[in-house]
């Protein structure tokens, strides 16, 4: 029997490498540039394929995590991202460039659909736990920012991805050898938590598509984009890439902030009580966002953060309450390859819209899509907690 709380701080280090990992270009992108000839613009599309094998890839990988093996997987998960984070460090072309990051992209499709299941099967507390695996996704989002800047600017942008890569591939081996192939037939958390009335169903699937579409585009355009609005728009305090990082590093400490508190209240609450507040805090800081600079956009990048990463804890709990045991991670794995293949897309949207008519356009449209969130929080059933949920 492996231990609960072992197999779930693997797992929340894997959340953490798997968005540090897909981060570090959007933040070495500024000083990569200059160093290969290409303009941010021209440079930032070759993350793309990476983002896309991000979402499409965990297909696969959440079946193979039902039917083989979820703690292979996340061996497979350590080894294959850790060797492809310093693979880009030794790039010479932007076609290797692109390759190394297409490799970090298929490897990290393992996470989600396969970490997240994992998460749901050792739990006690279901929304305390997805909440915490959220604060250390986010901590890798921030990290990646802030380490990413300060090795960047002391040891250049290769030492960025490298040195992580062979952080990863050590914890990698510690957990082949502490965590063994789990027996998963008669854990508590086999059956769901909670169900909605047969004929409500499809107002389930309906807001969570719409969610995950709209939440996983501004997610990423806007972790993408942060590093270099933030390069722009705070010059009037800053221009060291070290210093930019730890202004971003601590934005995202208000989105870990968040994500735990929402975890909480999932514990206490219906989803549709803890989302429907939740889906009004974007789009209103995406619109201000748009036109601020220096210490007022600090503050409001602070409210886009929190309503974003509050939002991913809460779709990621509505797909663990209501599925069972023996096909969660194929739930998760549409869940994810719809949201990721968007987010992919919306990394070639940034830059198309940053040519168009810089971050205040940029911003101005995802400002609209995310009243797409409100609208689907307010179709949203109410739930029916089942038995073992009020046992739980």
């Amino acid at each position: 029997m492996n231990n609960p709380g072992r197999v779930i701080g693997f797992v929340n280090a894997a959340h953490f490498i798997d968005h540090y990992s897909m981060l570090i270009f959007a933040a070495a992108v500024i000083v990569m540039g200059p160093a290969l000839g290409m303009a941010y613009s021209e440079l930032l599309p070759y993350a793309t394929p990476g983002f896309v094998a991000f979402g499409a890839g965990s297909l696969l990988t959440g079946w193979l995590g039902d039917r083989w093996s979820r703690r292979h997987m996340i061996v497979i998960f350590f080894i294959g991202i850790g060797a492809s984070m310093i693979a880009v460090g030794f790039v010479q072309t932007p076609l290797q460039l692109a390759a190394a990051l297409l490799a970090i992209g298929v490897f990290a499709s393992i996470y989600h659909p396969v970490g997240t299941a994992m998460i749901v099967s050792y739990a006690d507390r279901l929304g305390r736990e997805m909440g915490l695996n959220g604060v250390w996704g986010n901590l890798g989002v921030a990290s990646s920012a802030l380490v990413t800047g300060v090795i960047a600017q002391y040891l250049g942008w290769r030492f960025a991805f490298i040195i992580p890569g062979i952080a990863t591939m050590l914890l990698g081996a510690a957990f082949a050898l502490t965590v063994v192939h789990e027996d998963r037939k008669g854990t508590k958390q086999a059956a769901a938590q909670a169900r909605v009335a047969k004929e409500d169903m499809w107002r389930v699937i309906v807001a969570l598509l719409i969610v995950v579409i709209a939440i996983s585009t501004t997610f990423n355009a806007v972790t993408v984009a942060l590093p270099k609005l933030f390069a722009e728009r705070l010059a009037g305090l800053t221009s060291s890439p070290a210093l930019l990082g730890v202004i971003a590093a601590g934005v995202y400490v208000f989105g870990a902030m968040t994500q735990y508190t929402i975890g909480q209240l999932l514990d206490r609450h219906s989803l549709k009580t803890v989302a429907l507040p939740l889906s009004f805090m974007l789009a209103p800081f995406l619109y201000l966002a748009a036109n601020l600079s220096n210490l007022p956009l600090i503050l409001v990048s602070i409210g886009m953060v929190m309503g974003a990463f509050g939002q991913v804890t809460v779709n990621d709990a509505m797909v663990g309450k209501y599925t069972a045991e023996e096909w969660r991670s194929r739930a998760y794995a549409v869940r994810y390859f719809v949201g990721f293949t968007a987010a992919g897309a919306s990394v070639g949207l940034v830059a198309w819209l940053y040519q168009q008519g810089g971050f205040a356009t940029m911003l101005h449209a995802f400002a609209g899509l995310c009243l797409l969130v409100i609208a689907a929080a307010l179709i949203l059933p109410h739930e029916i907690r089942t038995k073992a949920a009020d046992a739980a």
